[in-house]
């Protein structure tokens, strides 16, 4: 068991709904979200049309959702539009990573702290590292202390830490293929085990799923298998056992359906996480009508499939998700 201060409990209880399940809708993406917009449009979205959509997004969805995660740089609009029992996570890195060196070394944004974040009403940091656990000892260490210090500001705020990790391997381009589906189980679990550790301070991972869903037997349509179902179910429950912490998936841009259907395989094969930040498998439908007829359209699309969509996931949680009160005292 975790023990935490009753700030940091407190920033939980904000982020979960009533069985203490984290049901989180996330909408910090910035780059990629002005790239979606633009590409739906036909023309370059500007930095109003980002924070419109994620206005309509935060007003519509967050009734249906325990808590939403964004970003300072364009969602500090859409979390004062929340619904009043929502939480607010507020992601604290910059979008992306640095490119001008190897090793996809992380940054934070550059007039933000932990404090001011806190002060903008966030009850808790959210930072995303790419983490390749078979990279350079140079590289990781430096992303080691990076999240110690982290970390650090979060404790000194008495504010709950989620650590997203997204693996990678500094060698392949693909992180979609079967070649890196082989040595993803290892990429995950070894990075939660590393960041699992007292010296960072965190208070939630937000996790892939062990395996890349689309090459396990049964799931995997026209592409090869690169897990049996006994295998897959075998490496949900390694990676469960792998953190004393509680931890959360993250959809990964998967169709809300599959999503899904990976949540209730992680149930069966005795994983217990405790809930999800789901983001484009949410809401990313919704991208057309608000980018081609205007807001209303937008509305409209939220208020009826993206309902639908969060309903339907949290019918899931509701059967699949372990409390996150089981691992914090």
């Amino acid at each position: 068991m975790l023990n935490v201060t009753s700030g940091v409990k407190k920033g939980l209880e904000k982020l979960s709904d009533s069985n203490n399940v984290i049901g989180a809708l996330a909408i910090d993406q910035r780059g990629s979200l002005k790239k979606m917009l633009a590409s739906a449009s036909g023309k370059e979205a500007n930095e109003t049309d980002i924070v419109e959509f994620k206005k309509v997004i935060s007003s519509e969805l967050t009734k249906y959702a325990s808590s939403i995660l964004l970003d300072p740089e364009y969602g500090l609009p859409a979390a004062n539009v929340r619904d009043a029992n929502a939480g607010f996570l507020a992601a604290y890195e910059k979008t992306g990573y640095d490119a001008t060196e190897p090793g996809r070394l992380p940054d934070i944004l550059d007039v933000w702290s932990v404090k001011r974040l806190k002060a903008e009403g966030a009850d808790a940091i959210k930072f995303l590292l790419y983490y390749d656990v078979d990279e350079s000892e140079e590289i990781n260490n430096r992303k080691h202390a990076f999240m110690e210090r982290i970390g650090s500001e979060c404790e000194a705020e008495d504010m709950p830490f989620f650590l997203e990790l997204v693996s990678y391997d500094a060698n392949m381009d693909d992180v979609n293929s079967a070649e890196y589906a082989k040595v993803k189980p290892h990429k995950v679990i070894e990075a939660m085990k590393e960041f699992s550790k007292p010296q960072y301070n965190v208070t939630v991972l937000k996790v892939e799923v062990p395996v890349n869903q689309k090459f396990v037997e049964g799931f995997n349509g026209d592409n090869e298998v690169v897990y049996t179902q006994e295998e897959a179910s075998k490496l949900y429950k390694e990676q469960s056992d792998a953190t004393q912490l509680p931890f959360i998936f993250l959809s990964a841009g998967v169709t809300p359906e599959l999503f899904q259907k990976e949540l209730v395989f992680a149930k069966e094969a005795g994983s217990t996480f405790n809930g999800v930040l789901c983001g484009r498998a949410t809401w990313k439908p919704g991208i057309e009508p608000f980018a081609k007829d205007g807001e209303e359209a937008g509305r409209q699309w939220m208020g009826t499939q993206g309902k639908k969509n969060i309903e339907e996931l949290n019918e899931v949680l509701a059967k699949t998700a372990t409390p996150w009160t089981t691992k914090i005292k």
